[in-house]
């Protein structure tokens, strides 16, 4: 568990501000026709005229399979780790998931969100609006002091009284100096996770990654990418978070929002 610095929180947050106005001007892109392709060269090219590097691109090369891209595209059963290649496009009534890491002066911040696609269906726009919202609910049980299960049973609660289920494999995680970094934080309650008591200093990434269906995952065949195991909807909102002492500051909140 890291504790920063308060030189290693002004740098997190002046690159936490940085990578949410990449965020938000890269929305502007995701129309039907456009690319995912496309907009991952956009993002990358946002990221260095930021004076930051992309987290997630050569992410995990030790293991051999190193990830190719900038950002993640994630498209309606994809949860996370959608790889942006030629062949994938934006269609009216898709809702697409966009997570985006930047290391910005030696420290790394992370976020997604997830669009609609033009037209969408209501029960895709209920996903993605209780998805958001699950994230809200956590973050009002966090501060110096509490216990982490506090968030983690907030957003399970709020996700399923909703009828969607959380994810269990995937977690979020520490971040700063790395980009994942520990406490791991589970979305649903689960005593096999330490239960730590939060400390003012601390930079998380927090990302619930919500399913229409079942909260089982299958991983595809290129290693990365996860997809709802009985093929509905998913999605996918993530922010990373700083405790304080007298509450939490969201690092990566753009002006839009």
């Amino acid at each position: 568990m890291s504790i920063k610095s308060q030189d290693e929180i002004q740098r997190m947050r002046e690159g936490g501000h940085r990578l949410a106005e990449i965020m938000e001007e890269i929305s502007r892109s995701i129309k039907p026709g456009g690319s995912a392709m496309d907009l991952d060269k956009l993002a990358e090219r946002l990221v260095f005229a930021n004076g930051g590097k992309p987290s997630f691109k050569n992410y995990g090369s030790a293991a051999g399979n190193p990830y190719p891209a900038t950002i993640c595209v994630s498209f309606n059963s994809e949860i996370v780790h959608g790889i942006p290649t030629e062949n994938k496009f934006f269609k009216d009534g898709d809702i697409v998931s966009i997570d985006i890491g930047m290391e910005y002066q030696g420290l790394h911040t992370d976020m997604a969100r997830t669009f609609k696609i033009g037209k969408v269906s209501d029960a895709a726009q209920k996903l993605i609006s209780v998805t958001e919202q699950s994230f809200w609910e956590g973050l009002g049980k966090m501060g110096e002091g509490k216990r982490l299960s506090a968030y983690s049973k907030a957003v399970q609660e709020y996700v399923e009284k909703n009828g969607f289920s959380v994810v269990r494999n995937l977690v979020g995680h520490g971040v700063g100096k790395n980009l994942h970094e520990d406490p791991s934080v589970p979305n649903y309650y689960n005593r096999k996770y330490d239960d730590i008591v939060l400390h003012s200093g601390m930079t998380l990434a927090l990302e619930p990654m919500v399913n229409q269906g079942t909260f089982e995952t299958v991983l595809g065949k290129d290693g990365w990418v996860f997809v709802t195991r009985d093929g509905k909807l998913s999605a996918h909102y993530e922010n990373t978070i700083l405790i304080k002492k007298d509450g939490v500051e969201v690092l990566t909140v753009y002006p839009m929002e």
